[in-house]
């Protein structure tokens, strides 16, 4: 059974999704929250394994809470969607580099609120080759944004094996369409992607994107479509 917070300042949309989801045999909603503040404390209490989470809440907004969410260990199995109404917004890139691990747009079809549900739950990210990576391309290089850049000597640390697979991975192939490009086992490229998150200290496969842009293994605009 897939937990999910629901975090929404609009009653109405929470009511809504609430719906959607109890519909289905596999998930279950364990609670809402108003704000982030308290979708933080309902993390911390429910231990979901994904959160719906809307950026523009009143007092502590959803990014805020998002980065609190990924910076507390006992909440690491937890994943963050971000929810938001436009799709090029500065706030879900930062959201996706304090630890999200996706985002969609509000009038998402209900399948694919559900496939995301399922995906993210599963441990992946979501890694729409025309909407996540057009944002994190978007914002990335982008002056003003108040963002470090990858340092250089973490990248040192990858092999060169580990950076390609690092800059297939930012081009949105699971782990099996990598094995097919590089010619190894999809457990070898999973085993890849992992330490490469490891040594980075990424959370998942978005923040991997997004250090990807970030330390200039992949230009913005390079990856379309």
């Amino acid at each position: 059974m897939i937990s999910v917070v629901l975090a929404d300042d609009q009653a109405l949309v929470r009511a809504g999704f609430r719906a959607l989801l109890g519909a289905e045999a596999d998930i279950t909603v364990v609670g809402e929250a108003a704000d982030g503040l308290q979708a933080v404390k309902l993390v911390r209490e429910k231990r979901p394994d994904v959160v719906l989470m809307d950026i523009r809440m009143p007092g502590v907004d959803g990014l805020e809470a998002t980065r609190r969410i990924a910076a507390d260990p006992e909440s690491a199995a937890t994943r963050v969607v971000i929810l938001t109404t436009f799709e090029l917004d500065e706030y879900v890139f930062e959201a996706l580099r304090t630890g999200a691990s996706g985002f969609l747009v509000k009038d998402t079809e209900p399948v694919e609120l559900l496939r995301a549900v399922r995906v993210v739950a599963a441990g992946e990210a979501l890694l729409s080759p025309s909407v996540t990576r057009r944002v994190i391309g978007e914002f990335a290089a982008g002056p003003g944004q108040g963002r470090v850049p990858v340092p250089a000597r973490e990248l040192e640390q990858l092999t060169d094996r580990e950076r390609e697979v690092m800059v297939l991975v930012a081009e949105g192939l699971s782990n099996d369409e990598i094995a097919g490009r590089l010619m190894i086992s999809p457990a070898t490229a999973k085993t890849h992607v992992s330490r490469t998150m490891i040594k980075l200290g990424a959370r998942d496969r978005t923040q991997l994107v997004v250090l990807a842009y970030e330390g200039g293994l992949i230009k913005p605009g390079w990856l379309t479509g």
